[in-house]
């Protein structure tokens, strides 16, 4: 029979790629293609096992991708991702070539939105407490009656009406001094600072406010900047802190030697009413020292510098792909000892069930329950005996009382005995005229005299 001949459209020429082939060039290509991207979207399926690198999706509202941060990198985050988290990260993309698929190999990663600024804030804060700017060692006394105020504000918003309104009111005679700033945007941390630095310098008041309205997180921003920070904390003049509302925080708060909740607030706060100042005077004036020595001590975190892009076929390349497959592995491990365990359990629980069934305490609670049945019996049947016993000593407790002496005393007769000797007289004939004699009758004794004896 002869052979059927076999078709193929597979040129003789043509080159035949392996899968391993076909993905080491593919992450080439994206290699080469894509430079290290910047990156933003919110983070899922967020991972981080013993290996300590870290898996996760990056996502928006239509796609989403799979990143990895090797420990390398991530060990240099300043805060603790996890899922939810809106994040901007600087990526490659390349190719898992185990399971060909495209990924993103992350070097860098921030929060985004006002989730960084409030990380910013709490960075600073945290900074400026370790190096004691916040101390209240550090703080100053509010003079009683300043001299002239300073407002380091903006001279067009209501902050300053507010402020001049409430201290017209409670003290006319303090003038005060504008120190007109921007209070948002970029330019205004260097005003507000430069404002601070200029009150101190010319000297001309003893105490400042430095604040401004209400608003967002980024309309208060400059009172949180650490240029500001240190020019308030490096100022000889007391300040007091009006930034926003009462529910507002500031670093610009803490580093004050006061805070108020409101500009209206810090008019109420730095001048005293003029009725309540007369009566200060009559007790005296009281004057406040302004001698608190300042150290700063200036630190700066030094930024890590991160490696440049490693060609493809560096060996940390291969590394960090076998990593990620260790990690893989060591998961399936996990799985798989953790089934045989629960076999394991399984059989133990049927043994102990048998070995249960088949214990001897099961025979000592029958003959136990059979002790307690006699026991009742043996009680019950002693409980009858005692009963009957009771009966007949009643029975002759009744008969004894029968033929008692003191049943014979209760019909009228009574005991005579000679009062000396105590004998029981019996017979007449045995007493003698004069005799004292004792009579015990059925309540009580009595004593008498024999007069004279008559025989029966």
């Amino acid at each position: 029979m002869p052979t059927p001949s076999i078709e193929t459209q597979v040129p003789l020429d043509a080159e035949i790629w392996s899968i391993s082939e076909l993905n080491t060039e593919v992450r080439g290509l994206l290699e080469d293609h894509f430079p290290s991207l910047w990156i933003t979207g919110e983070i899922s399926n967020f991972a981080r096992p013993g290996s300590g690198h870290l898996y996760f999706s990056l996502k928006d509202d239509r796609a989403e991708v799979r990143c990895a941060m090797f420990r390398g990198q991530n060990r240099l985050l300043k805060f603790a991702p996890g899922n939810g988290d809106q994040v901007i990260v600087r990526a490659r993309v390349t190719v898992y070539e185990p399971r060909g698929s495209y990924q993103l190999i992350v070097e860098h990663m921030e929060p985004a939105g006002e989730g960084l600024l409030l990380r910013k804030l709490e960075e600073l804060k945290s900074r400026l407490r370790a190096e004691g700017l916040f101390d209240d060692a550090h703080k100053q006394p509010l003079p009683p009656l300043p001299r002239r105020i300073g407002v380091v504000t903006s001279p067009t918003g209501a902050a300053i009406r507010d402020i001049l309104q409430i201290l017209g009111r409670r003290f006319p005679a303090v003038p005060v001094v504008v120190y007109p700033v921007q209070v948002q945007g970029d330019r205004a941390q260097h005003e507000i600072a430069r404002a601070i630095e200029t009150a101190a310098d010319r000297g001309e008041c003893d105490l400042l406010i430095v604040g401004r309205g209400g608003g967002s997180l980024e309309d208060l921003w400059a009172f949180n900047e650490e240029r500001v920070a240190r020019a308030i904390f490096a100022c000889p003049i007391p300040i007091v802190s009006a930034v926003g509302h009462e529910v507002d925080f500031t670093i610009a708060d803490f580093v004050a030697d006061l805070r108020a909740p409101t500009p209206s607030g810090a008019a109420e706060l730095v001048v005293p009413d003029a009725r309540q100042w007369l009566q200060a005077l009559e007790a005296g004036e009281q004057r406040m020292k302004n001698a608190i020595g300042r150290s700063v001590d200036t630190r700066r975190l030094q930024l890590t510098q991160l490696a440049g892009r490693i060609g493809r076929r560096h060996p940390g390349l291969i590394l960090q792909q076998h990593a990620q497959r260790l990690d893989e592995l060591t998961q399936r491990m996990g799985q798989s000892l953790r089934r045989r365990l629960d076999l394991d359990r399984l059989r133990l629980d049927s043994i102990e069930r048998r070995l249960r069934a088949a214990a001897p305490s099961r025979n000592v609670d029958r003959h136990r329950q059979r002790v307690d049945h006699l026991h009742m019996r043996l009680t019950a049947a002693t409980r009858k005996q005692l009963a009957e016993v009771g009966g007949r000593v009643a029975l002759l407790a009744a008969a004894l009382d029968g033929v008692s002496p003191l049943k014979t005393l209760e019909r009228g007769y009574a005991v005579v005995s000679d009062a000396e000797t105590g004998a029981v007289v019996r017979d007449a004939v045995a007493l003698k005229a004069g005799q004292r004699i004792d009579g015990k009758l059925a309540r009580g004794r009595f004593e008498a005299t024999v007069d004279r004896i008559r025989k029966d």
